[in-house]
């Protein structure tokens, strides 16, 4: 081999140095999740435990509340109540996936174990502990997701072909929470600051249109409702299961996608401030 070729060939270093950052950041940030997978490996129990609440409520609505409601008029289609339910409790099985880890959990390692004074001493930066722990929630989000949609479909509370669509609008739910989730935490001072975390969470879950149709309430509540993150991924989830379709989707996916690259910006900038000098 020539001098000539034998300089044009990028030695290993080089080659390194050339790799995309964003490669590099994601390779880093996978620590985090590698992490918080071996502290699960023994309490898998509480890993699971939050798929139970939407699960329990699905069941209490198919098997008693359909007999008294009846089926509902979603645009032109006429559905039955559990499977008008379904998509709602669907999206809330992805929130609450995604909120346990990037709230309650955060707060812990954040303000208790110092975990991230741990973690930030190797070369991994502020930024992959966020996009880390968002990946982390997103993980724990997509099983409940993927376990609630098993569900559905075992008793037949699946819409149409088109709910298969639904696990990846049900991540999209999940990453705007988790990173909204995370940006909160960061200006919490104690446990009772979660008060006002739960003042949140349950209103939006009882009244993003998951068990009723938004013309049920006062116009003045019909704004509200709409700002809300939940209502949007219960309408896009809805809308995807039954296969209705319209640019008003396009709306709630960008509503999610915006919301939570705004709360990861957050996040990184919060947890800047708190950890480094």
């Amino acid at each position: 081999m020539s001098s000539t070729a034998a300089r044009a060939l990028p030695s290993r270093g080089t080659a390194l140095r050339i790799t995309p950052a964003i490669f590099v950041g994601t390779r880093r940030a996978a620590h985090v999740v590698e992490r918080n997978v071996y502290v699960y490996r023994r309490g898998w129990i509480f890993l699971v435990s939050g798929f139970f609440e939407p699960f329990f409520y699905l069941l209490s609505i198919g098997i008693g509340m359909s007999a008294l409601v009846g089926p509902l008029h979603v645009g032109r289609e006429l559905v039955a109540y559990p499977v008008y339910v379904a998509p709602g409790l669907l999206a809330s099985s992805a929130m609450n996936g995604a909120l346990f880890d990037s709230t309650f959990n955060l707060f812990h390692k954040l303000k208790f174990a110092h975990t991230y004074e741990s973690v930030l001493s190797t070369p991994l930066s502020v930024a992959d502990v966020a996009t880390g722990e968002t990946g982390w929630s997103l993980m724990r989000a997509g099983l409940y997701a993927f376990s609630f949609m098993c569900v559905m479909a075992a008793l037949g509370y699946v819409g149409t072909g088109w709910a298969v669509l639904c696990y990846p609008e049900a991540l999209v739910v999940a990453f705007a929470f988790s990173a909204v989730g995370m940006a909160v935490t960061t200006y919490l001072r104690s446990w009772q600051d979660f008060d006002m975390v739960m003042l949140a969470i349950v209103p939006m879950f009882l009244f993003s249109a998951t068990f009723y149709p938004l013309t049920v309430y006062p116009s003045w509540l019909q704004v509200l409702v709409r700002l809300t993150p939940l209502y949007q991924g219960v309408a896009l989830l809805r809308g995807t299961d039954l296969g209705i379709f319209d640019w008003a989707m396009v709306g709630h996916l960008a509503y999610l996608v915006v919301l939570g690259l705004v709360g990861l910006a957050a996040t990184g900038r919060r947890l800047s401030a708190l950890l480094l000098p």
